[in-house]
């Protein structure tokens, strides 16, 4: 398997540090990680991280 390029999010970096790092694998998939657990690793579609992004976004009240 070949290395990945991990690079940190733009929303890490708060006071307890805890850091979001992503990576595209070769087969178009992107992987996930967190700092604390390096050695765990998510994997999803953009479509799914997407969707994922979409969900979590807090929406406008009315």
């Amino acid at each position: 398997m070949s290395r990945l390029n991990w690079q940190k999010s733009s929303f890490s970096g708060g006071p307890e540090s805890n850091c979001l790092y992503l990576a595209t694998a070769p087969d178009g998939t992107i992987r996930l990680r967190e700092s604390d657990e390096p050695r765990t690793v998510l994997a999803t579609t953009p479509e799914g991280l997407a969707a994922l992004l979409q969900h979590l976004r807090p929406r406008p009240s009315s």
